[in-house]
Protein backbone atom coordinates (compact mmCIF):
# COMPACT_ATOMS: atom_id res chain seq x y z
CA UNK A 1 0.00 0.00 0.00
CA UNK A 2 1.19 3.68 -1.13
CA UNK A 3 1.66 5.83 1.97
CA UNK A 4 -0.25 9.41 1.41
CA UNK A 5 1.77 12.24 1.72
CA UNK A 6 -0.23 15.73 2.40
CA UNK A 7 1.24 18.96 2.35
CA UNK A 8 0.04 22.01 3.83
CA UNK A 9 -0.53 25.10 1.18
CA UNK A 10 0.21 28.55 2.37
CA UNK A 11 -1.19 31.42 0.75
CA UNK A 12 0.17 35.12 0.79
CA UNK A 13 -0.82 38.03 -1.02
CA UNK A 14 1.08 40.81 -2.07
CA UNK A 15 -0.13 44.22 -2.70
CA UNK A 16 1.43 47.57 -1.84
CA UNK A 17 3.42 47.86 0.75
CA UNK A 18 2.74 44.61 2.62
CA UNK A 19 2.19 40.67 2.76
CA UNK A 20 -0.94 39.14 4.39
CA UNK A 21 -0.24 37.37 6.67
CA UNK A 22 2.68 39.37 7.99
CA UNK A 23 4.16 35.99 9.75
CA UNK A 24 3.62 32.57 8.85
CA UNK A 25 4.83 29.72 11.05
CA UNK A 26 6.37 26.50 9.40
CA UNK A 27 7.54 23.37 10.70
CA UNK A 28 10.82 21.51 10.04
CA UNK A 29 10.76 18.72 7.80
CA UNK A 30 7.34 18.67 6.21
CA UNK A 31 6.73 19.89 3.23
CA UNK A 32 4.47 22.83 2.49
CA UNK A 33 3.41 24.59 -0.90
CA UNK A 34 3.68 28.72 -0.79
CA UNK A 35 1.73 30.28 -3.53
CA UNK A 36 2.13 34.01 -3.75
CA UNK A 37 -0.33 36.20 -5.24
CA UNK A 38 -0.12 40.21 -6.45
CA UNK A 39 -3.30 41.76 -6.13
CA UNK A 40 -2.20 44.76 -7.72
CA UNK A 41 1.57 44.85 -9.44
CA UNK A 42 4.31 42.56 -9.32
CA UNK A 43 5.95 41.38 -6.38
CA UNK A 44 7.95 38.82 -5.02
CA UNK A 45 8.57 36.85 -1.92
CA UNK A 46 12.82 36.02 -1.63
CA UNK A 47 13.94 34.03 1.24
CA UNK A 48 17.32 32.81 0.28
CA UNK A 49 17.86 30.78 3.16
CA UNK A 50 14.58 28.66 2.46
CA UNK A 51 15.01 29.03 -1.10
CA UNK A 52 12.21 30.70 -1.78
CA UNK A 53 12.41 33.19 -4.74
CA UNK A 54 8.47 33.78 -5.90
CA UNK A 55 7.61 36.04 -8.37
CA UNK A 56 4.08 37.01 -9.31
CA UNK A 57 1.89 38.84 -11.35
CA UNK A 58 -1.54 40.49 -10.13
CA UNK A 59 -3.06 37.37 -13.17
CA UNK A 60 -0.56 34.92 -12.21
CA UNK A 61 0.10 33.46 -8.96
CA UNK A 62 3.33 31.84 -8.33
CA UNK A 63 4.44 29.07 -5.66
CA UNK A 64 6.96 26.77 -4.90
CA UNK A 65 6.90 23.40 -2.37
CA UNK A 66 9.69 22.97 0.18
CA UNK A 67 11.11 21.42 2.96
CA UNK A 68 12.35 23.65 5.56
CA UNK A 69 15.27 21.95 7.08
CA UNK A 70 16.69 24.85 9.76
CA UNK A 71 14.24 25.91 12.69
CA UNK A 72 14.62 29.90 13.17
CA UNK A 73 13.12 32.94 12.40
CA UNK A 74 13.63 34.16 8.46
CA UNK A 75 12.96 37.99 7.04
CA UNK A 76 10.91 37.30 3.65
CA UNK A 77 11.46 40.69 1.44
CA UNK A 78 9.27 41.71 -1.92
CA UNK A 79 12.46 41.98 -4.60
CA UNK A 80 10.63 44.16 -7.00
CA UNK A 81 9.97 47.49 -6.45
CA UNK A 82 6.56 48.63 -6.39
CA UNK A 83 7.09 52.08 -5.26
CA UNK A 84 8.51 54.17 -2.09
CA UNK A 85 6.93 52.29 0.71
CA UNK A 86 8.67 49.56 -1.04
CA UNK A 87 11.90 49.25 1.46
CA UNK A 88 8.73 48.47 4.27
CA UNK A 89 7.75 45.12 2.57
CA UNK A 90 9.00 42.05 4.78
CA UNK A 91 7.35 39.55 6.49
CA UNK A 92 8.50 36.85 8.55
CA UNK A 93 8.94 32.97 8.15
CA UNK A 94 9.28 31.12 12.03
CA UNK A 95 10.73 27.25 11.17
CA UNK A 96 9.76 25.42 14.48
CA UNK A 97 10.71 22.14 15.60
Amino acid sequence: MKKMILMALVVITAKRFEFAPKEITLKKGEPVTIRLVATDHAHGLLVKPLGIDLDAKPDTPDEITITPNAEGTFNAICDHYCGVGHGNMKMTIQVTP
